[in-house]
């Protein structure tokens, strides 16, 4: 455990608990947990699925057919990848389980994993759970912060097994064009890598952006997996449903740790999450037009601060540079001392995310505002 630290959010938390008993009226800007509700119609197949006692048994380890056909039928709809639902899909508990449970699927002592820096931490932690080694592949601001591939070391690869990669991304905003994708398909098949991509995002686009799936580069499925929630296209985050979706064998891998860690998902929330699949969609343009006032009012208060920020195009989050001579911590520390605004440290993601500041559009547009005009405020 002594490689294990506290999650970050987990320390966040207390930080901002500790500020709210002293009396000050945090607004926090650290956590992308939509805050819009949820669909009545999704609410409503799960109250109905809960009524109905023959669903408050053990779920299937492997999630009911019902969910794996919705899925696979989901991803030939919005991306025009074909998936068997029996062996190309396994529900998630959302997908931070999913990703803990596939690091312990594909490394192991004397593994390496190629995690992106900065990059969800979890990539990095589920590696450590598994007793692999992490090699932090630097996302830099002159890369549009894509991974410099032909960078990694010829002995790092040798003894990596899988790369990490997440666009849209968090907790840059960036996002990866499909020649992007096609690149890192050949690198994985010419160094024997498994892709592992998450793209809990790809819902959550502004601007007439749509983000692709890497599935959708031609044979992509011989080495990649995609990893998929409904956290952030649905509104459900606390639901705990995703999916993962690809490899065969890869799949496999992760259902057979799942079956000896976990006992599936609550059927009432699986038939739920099939009804978000395969319901009218057309929602969600609706939903990330408000999502896209807010990246503005961010955008605006920013530069009114002067603070710069990178317009992201998608995902849930503004990544903001801090002003010279400041490190990520420390001004996000001043910010919440002397505003009690919440932002999180970009070091929070790696040591490449110092020198940045990530901002969360999960807040109600009036305390955007406020947030803004607190920042703009203060000193720095």
């Amino acid at each position: 455990m002594e490689k294990v630290p506290p999650y970050v959010f987990a320390h966040v938390s207390k930080l901002i608990a500790e500020k709210k008993a002293q009396g000050v009226d945090v607004i926090n800007l650290g956590i992308g947990s939509p805050d819009l509700p949820t669909p009545a119609h999704i609410v409503e197949v799960l109250k109905q699925a809960a009524d109905d006692p023959t669903n408050h048994g053990y779920p299937s380890y492997v999630g009911m057919p019902s969910l794996r056909e919705a899925v696979a039928a989901w991803y030939k709809r919005r991306f025009e990848v074909d998936l068997d639902p029996e062996t190309e899909v396994v529900p998630l508990i959302g997908s931070k389980e999913g990703i803990a449970h596939l690091a312990l699927a594909m490394v192991g002592p004397g593994d390496i994993a190629l995690i992106p820096d900065p990059g969800y931490p979890t990539y990095h932690m589920g590696t450590v759970l598994a007793d692999a080694e992490s090699y932090p592949m630097p996302l830099l601001a002159e890369n549009e912060f894509l991974p410099d591939l032909d960078a990694i070391p010829a002995n790092v690869l040798e003894r990596a097994r899988v790369m990490w990669l997440n666009y849209p991304n968090n907790p840059t905003g960036a996002v990866a064009p499909i020649s992007f994708f096609e690149k890192v398909v050949d690198f994985a098949s010419r160094h024997n890598i498994i892709i592992a991509h998450d793209n809990p995002y790809a819902d959550v686009t502004f601007d007439g952006y749509r983000a692709p799936s890497l599935l959708q580069v031609p044979g992509a499925k011989e080495v990649a997996v995609e990893l998929n929630s409904l956290s952030k296209t649905y509104n459900m985050a606390g639901w705990r449903v995703g999916m993962a979706v690809g490899n065969p064998e890869v799949i496999a891998g992760l259902v057979r740790v799942k079956s000896n860690v976990d006992t599936g998902i609550f059927n009432p929330i699986q038939i739920a999450a099939s009804a978000a699949l395969q319901g009218d969609q057309r929602w969600i343009k609706e939903r990330n037009a408000i999502y896209q006032r807010r990246r503005d009012v961010i955008l605006d208060g920013l530069a009114a601060a002067g603070i710069k920020a990178h317009k992201p195009k998608a995902a849930l989050y503004v990544w903001a540079e801090t002003p010279e001579g400041w490190k990520s911590n420390d001004f996000a520390m001043h910010v919440l001392d002397h505003a009690g605004v919440w932002l999180t440290p970009g070091t929070a993601y790696g040591e490449a995310g110092e020198g940045y500041v990530r901002l969360s559009l999960c807040a109600p547009e009036e305390r955007l505002r406020e947030a803004m005009e607190r920042l703009q405020a203060i000193d720095f």
